[in-house]
């Protein structure tokens, strides 16, 4: 049996030039004509991504196992980690940084939720009060820090003033050993607090007050209601900005160097990200420096780690 044959005037359809194909086509077309502003912002964010994130990471890693010799760049091994760990002050640094993230989580940690549940008491004025709390941080860190190292001076500060007011002794705030590093850490706080308070208080604001009000008619009190109510329905964001905290106060610079000139007394408030400053800028070693740096990042990226890993585990149990 032969195979049908077509009429002269008609051709078989070409797949490519098949009807289906041009609406896809132009579907296509414009969906990508919609989208084509949010593929620019899109791929505008990953080229500021990779120019200031991913590509600094990279070269410090590369840095880090590097040495310049005569104006010469060569590999250096593990030379750079164990000049950094043979160095007295890399001990130092970490002993002042864990101390500050400690002093700081008990202030920084604690006193904006405790301002955050008072603020949520108040019916009247919540927005001047939020402003008031959240001004601290609208003002310039050097203007911030400057102003508490006025307060700090222990001829004419503020601080000295009030306590010869109530008859105590002045205090060598920044130039004593003993007092140093709990003066860089209040002013952190100060200066830090605000934004944790506002989020605190829009966790609060989130809770059920039938939650509040099923704990009072059971007879518990302020603080029975705060345990049992008010930590475990915010306990999300808690764990989120303590694990927030303790990446920030290990990269402390800012308050230390302008307080107290970054080492302090006898080394008192010299921390990790000020001795990588020392490194590169001090003693032009920046491969010292970008070996201390990836020690920090291991260290904070592995501590983030195993703290995501651990709050999963706590909420599928």
């Amino acid at each position: 049996m032969s195979a049908p044959t077509l009429p002269k005037n008609e051709t078989r359809p070409s797949p490519r030039t098949d009807g289906r194909a041009r609406p896809e086509r132009a579907a296509f077309r414009q969906a990508l004509k919609r989208n084509l502003t949010a593929h620019g912002f899109l791929i505008g964010a990953i080229l500021c991504f990779a120019l200031f994130s991913w590509y600094p990471m990279v070269r410090e890693f590369i840095l880090a196992f590097q040495k310049t010799e005569n104006g010469e760049t060569v590999w250096a091994g593990w030379s750079n980690l164990t000049y950094i760990f043979n160095d007295p002050a890399f001990w130092q640094a970490w002993r002042n940084t864990l101390l500050f993230t400690a002093l700081a989580l008990l202030l920084g940690f604690a006193v904006p939720f405790a301002i955050a549940l008072v603020l949520n008491e108040f019916r009247h004025g919540r927005g001047y009060l939020r402003l008031l709390v959240y001004l601290p941080v609208m003002l310039p860190p050097v203007a911030s820090v400057l102003l508490f190292k006025y307060f700090y001076d222990p001829g004419y500060g503020l601080f000295n003033r009030i306590l010869e007011a109530v008859g105590l002794p002045g205090q060598d705030w920044l130039q004593s050993t003993d007092t140093a590093m709990i003066s860089v850490v209040i002013a952190a706080t100060w200066m830090n607090m605000g934004g944790a308070t506002l989020i605190y208080l829009a966790a609060l604001q989130s809770i059920p007050g039938e939650l509040y009000e099923a704990a009072e008619l059971d007879g518990a009190g302020v603080l029975r209601r705060i345990w049992h109510v008010t930590i475990p329905q915010t306990r999300l964001i808690l764990s989120l900005m303590l694990l927030l905290q303790i990446i920030a106060t290990m990269q402390v610079f800012v308050e230390p160097f302008l307080l107290t000139g970054g080492a302090g007394p006898e080394g008192a408030t010299l921390t990790v990200v000020h001795l990588i400053y020392q490194y590169a800028f001090t003693f032009n070693n920046y491969g010292s420096a970008a070996a201390l740096g990836l020690v920090l990042l291991v260290l904070l990226a592995g501590f983030s780690a195993a703290y995501a890993r651990l709050s999963r585990a706590g909420s599928e149990d």
